[in-house]
């Protein structure tokens, strides 16, 4: 089957988790808003087609089914991309994992847009950098904290025992973190040894290695969820 994704072009967000799954598969795939435009989204999104109507992208539309919500997508694909044990259990534990991960990178986003995310970062500095601070100290030890937790308690490698879309989503993450906050990961590391090494494997693996050598992967950049700015990881 051939699968057709939908998120916002030159962002590096959300679409980013769906994307790593589908690459790491090899599937087949058309990256709809970079072949036709952010456009080719919006009758979808003012319910105008046909299946059910997502609230936002990233979305995935297979055959005639549009799925939403990057946990949901990700749910719908890791049974028949291999990216998911075939357990009832573990499939739901993947699900929780990936909720969690969720929570987390929307955390992140009101890092920089703790006002309104219709506001500019510009308007709302002072707030972000009293919200970045309190992540930097609080939330990120929190979170991550608990995903080494639940590495060592499965083996060490994986989360699930096994490959899944876990590990891919968590190697965007921490990707993304090491872009936002440098300097506070690289404080972190040497308490996540596990999730570290997790993101070294992850990385070579070979769909991986070449979608990130690729002109499919976009830079982490100020558009996207993960934006660095010096002021909020704690640089005068």
């Amino acid at each position: 089957m051939q699968y057709a994704l939908y998120y916002w072009t030159g962002i590096q967000g959300r679409g980013e988790f769906v994307r790593l799954a589908l690459e790491d598969a090899g599937a087949d795939y058309v990256d709809m808003a970079r072949v036709h435009g952010d456009a080719v989204m919006q009758p979808f999104l003012d319910g105008h087609s046909e299946g059910a109507q997502p609230f936002a992208p990233p979305f995935l539309k297979a055959g005639r089914q549009v799925i939403a919500q990057v946990a949901a997508i990700l749910d719908f694909l890791g049974p028949t991309l291999d990216l998911v044990p075939q357990a009832a259990s573990r499939r739901m534990q993947a699900l929780q994992l990936q909720l969690t991960i969720a929570d987390l990178v929307a955390e992140v986003h009101d890092t920089h847009h703790p006002i309104a995310a219709s506001k500019y970062y510009e308007d709302q500095k002072t707030e972000a950098r009293a919200r970045a601070a309190a992540m930097r100290d609080e939330r990120l030890p929190k979170f991550l904290g608990y995903f080494e937790q639940v590495l060592k308690a499965n083996g060490g490698r994986h989360p699930l025992r096994e490959h899944s879309y876990v590990d891919l989503s968590l190697f965007q993450l921490l990707s993304g973190l090491d872009y936002m906050f440098p300097r506070r990961m690289q404080a972190l590391w040497p308490t996540l040894q596990l999730l570290r090494a997790l993101k070294d494997r992850v990385e070579q693996r070979p769909g991986i290695a070449a979608y990130l050598a690729s002109e499919r992967r976009l830079a982490f950049n100020t558009n996207g969820i993960f934006r660095h700015y010096p002021e909020l990881d704690g640089e005068k």
